[in-house]
Formats: structure tokens, sequence, C-alpha cells
């Protein structure tokens, strides 16, 4: 599998209209994992809600669990 460097020094050899169009192509799927990921949460949240499993919160006692040391 090649390294990280491997992949950067191979992005280096192609030219800039093909280093836009990766740039563009990688945009685009960390867009697509990101809206995976946000829309998972969000069945979790209303699996959990719909189960029982939530309780109402103020802002400040969300902010609190937030930053909260695990």
């Amino acid at each position: 599998m090649p390294t990280f460097a491997d992949i950067v020094d191979a992005a280096d050899r192609l030219s800039v209209d093909e280093q836009e169009t990766l740039l563009e192509i990688l945009r685009r799927r960390i867009a697509t994992r990101n809206r995976a990921e946000l829309a998972h949460d969000v069945r979790a949240a209303r699996a959990e809600h719909a189960n029982g499993q939530s309780h109402v919160a103020t802002v400040a006692q969300i902010m609190d669990e937030a930053c909260r040391e695990p």
C-alpha cells in the first residue's frame, strides 16, 4: 500500500488541471462521507429518542456535558 508521501509525490507529477480535478474529487468524497456520518448520527439519535433514552436539557447542560473530560 502506498504511503501518504508516495501519494503526495504522485500528485506532484500531475498537471495543474489534474491536481485541481483530484482536489475536487477528494472534496466531494469527503462531503459524501460527512453526510453519511451525519445521517447515521441522526438515525441513532432518533432511535434513542424513540426508545426513551433521551432527556430534555438546556444548552448550558449540553455544553457542560460536551466539555467534560472523558
